[in-house]
């Protein structure tokens, strides 16, 4: 197993601390070698600076995985978006001879280069790939009787060819490491569906963004479950957070708690549900609450 620095980007730190917890109590628990990568800046965001200026996208990007380079360690991200910049811009230097000289130019004003000696990895990709969905099953201390609503979010998953973890249309590799967990993995429509927040749309174009999240909420509600799973800050804002403007705009009343998958891991490792900051959410479910604190107490 490679030896890893955890990039937490910008959300996590900012918004949503828990899923930090979260995931680095996962990493000890798994005992996973894994250490905050210093210095780190935005990946940057891959839907707004490659799409204006593809040679600054890369310089910043370069910049966070040569931090890496300089302590051996591959980089691994909690979130999609981070993935797909700071994997998108390592595998393209790597294999873009002149790009690499155009961005260690950049970089040799800050006295770095660039070498492309390690590999940048997602957590879901690593736990797939490295462990396991069956060996993940052996550190489970607390089956977790839950319904969830998976989301995969569009970056984990593509570009296809440079991702490999399967069909991309009908992806499982993240349904079986939520169900090692104990918990059901819940088939909805739309699924693979753009939770509306990435490219930019959150930002620029807001209503359209509420309108593709409501649709996604909507048919996850009618599927019944207790909660939905991603593996995304951002997409985990937009499911949290967002909730609460569909509300107001369309007179709905969801309500339905959202976990990074490093917290629906943390339950079923029996970590205490308020060490990994579920109770941080905008979106506040009583009874899912006090369900949880009942599964990890064993009443359930």
């Amino acid at each position: 197993m490679a030896k890893l620095s955890l990039f937490l980007g910008c959300i996590v730190p900012n918004r949503y601390p828990g899923i930090e917890n979260a995931t680095k109590i996962c990493l000890e628990e798994l005992d996973l070698d894994a250490v905050d990568l210093p210095g780190a800046s935005c990946c940057p965001a891959p839907g707004v600076f490659k799409s204006f200026d593809k040679g600054t996208w890369l310089s910043l990007a370069a910049r966070n995985v040569v931090i890496s380079e300089k302590m051996e360690r591959d980089v691994l991200t909690i979130c999609n978006g981070c993935y797909a910049s700071l994997a998108d811009a390592n595998i393209e230097l790597k294999n873009d001879p002149e790009m690499k000289a155009q961005t260690n130019m950049c970089l040799k004003g800050i006295g770095m280069e660039y070498q492309g000696t390690v590999e940048v990895r997602h957590i879901i990709e690593l736990l797939y790939e490295e462990i396991g969905p069956e060996k993940l099953k052996s550190y489970v201390t607390t089956p977790l009787d839950l319904k969830v609503a998976l989301h995969y979010g569009c970056h984990l998953i593509k570009p296809t060819k440079e991702r490999k973890l399967g069909n991309s249309e009908n992806p499982t590799f993240f349904d079986e490491l939520v169900e090692a967990t104990g918990a059901e993995s819940v088939d909805y429509t739309d699924k693979m569906m753009c939770c509306g927040a990435g490219g930019g749309v959150r930002s620029g174009h807001i209503e359209e963004s509420l309108e593709m999240l409501e649709h996604k909420l909507a048919c996850i509600q009618r599927a019944g479950v207790d909660c939905i799973v991603n593996a995304c800050p951002f997409c985990h804002l937009q499911f949290d957070k967002g909730q609460l403007a569909v509300n107001e705009k369309f007179g709905t009343d969801y309500s339905i708690p959202v976990l990074h998958y490093s917290q629906l891991l943390g339950l079923a490792l029996g970590i205490s549900p308020d060490k990994l900051g579920i109770e941080q959410n905008a979106v506040q479910n009583l009874e899912f609450l006090a369900k949880v604190y009942e599964i990890n107490a064993g009443i359930r």
